[in-house]
């Protein structure tokens, strides 16, 4: 599929921190670096719904006028903050919108899903 969009966003840890904020989640793996640094993951990550926001901002700035149906989605690699992301909207032959988002520095897909807008 060819992407309709795509970008490159660098999530930094203020953005993990507003968002922890906004949205309630301030799990210490996105939030506490020292924390962060003692798991698997060695510094903190992303929230998965950080990474959809900025994929559902691309849809509606696309499809001004379209609400918002349906989505599915799965995190299947950490993001962190300071590496660059690859954030991509295709179409699928159903007429679905396919979302992902992977690191540029490996590729590794940390979003994929897909949404239905009307």
């Amino acid at each position: 599929m060819t992407p309709l969009i795509r970008m490159e966003w660098v999530p930094t840890q203020e953005e993990f921190d507003r968002f922890a904020h906004i949205s309630g989640d301030d799990n210490p793996i996105h939030v506490d670096p020292e924390f962060s640094a003692r798991t698997r993951f060695g510094r903190t990550v992303s929230h998965g719904m950080l990474i959809y926001t900025k994929l559902w901002g691309m849809v509606s700035r696309t499809f001004p006028a379209r609400p918002h149906r349906f989505q599915s989605m799965m995190f299947p690699n950490p993001a962190y903050a300071g590496e660059v992301l690859i954030l991509e909207i295709s179409e699928t032959p159903e007429g679905q919108l396919s979302v992902m988002a992977m690191r540029k520095a490996d590729e590794k897909i940390v979003f994929q899903g897909q949404a239905q807008v009307a």
